[in-house]
């Protein structure tokens, strides 16, 4: 692989890996909103916010948390032939699948993006009582899907590489990468 191809894997998978890192908090807060939900509607009059700030909540964790998971192989796989492989052989495939996955980001990414304009320029709410503003979480939405596309491109990279032979460290697990074991 060109210098630049490994720069840019290693670049990526530095990011996502602190971004997934840090987004695993994020679970700390959801239980505190959740928390407090329980807390008010037994003691006090309910909050009207704690639902909605708990799905927000929760979608930060799941988006900011998927490029992680790709990146450490831990997202679910469908494996009717795929274990008996050769790695060179699945290596081949995952490079092409991804590609799908590239191509649906890129949509995805594109939509987010005119869905996000579109709540700041228009000052969106939620349809509810607290009526938070939208922009927000689109803000974050964005940002995680485009994680994700980079993560993906990464993931291609790495699977091409690995497919001639020569993989990639994975940046994971730096003894077995010394020692030129690749991703586990």
């Amino acid at each position: 692989m060109p210098p630049f191809a490994r720069a840019y894997v290693r670049w990526i998978d530095r990011i996502n890996r602190a971004v997934g890192r840090a987004a695993m908090w994020g679970i700390f807060a959801l239980i505190g909103v959740l928390f407090w939900s329980a807390i008010s509607k037994a003691a006090f009059t309910p909050s009207i916010w704690t639902l909605e700030a708990a799905q927000f909540l929760m979608v930060a964790y799941y988006l900011l948390g998927g490029p992680y998971s790709m990146q450490t192989g831990d997202h679910v796989r469908m494996d009717l032939a795929y274990g008996r492989w050769s790695p060179r052989t699945r290596a081949t495939v995952d490079a092409v699948t991804v590609l799908f996955l590239v191509f649906y980001l890129g949509f995805l990414l594109a939509g987010g993006i005119s869905s996000t304009a579109y709540s700041i320029e228009f000052g969106e709410r939620a349809r509810s009582l607290w009526r938070p503003y939208m922009w927000p979480i689109k803000v974050v939405m964005c940002v995680a899907i485009a994680l994700m596309l980079l993560q993906a491109v990464a993931q291609f990279i790495r699977n091409i590489a690995e497919a001639r032979g020569t993989p990639l460290p994975s940046g994971l697990d730096p003894v077995r990468d010394h020692l030129g074991e690749g991703p586990a």
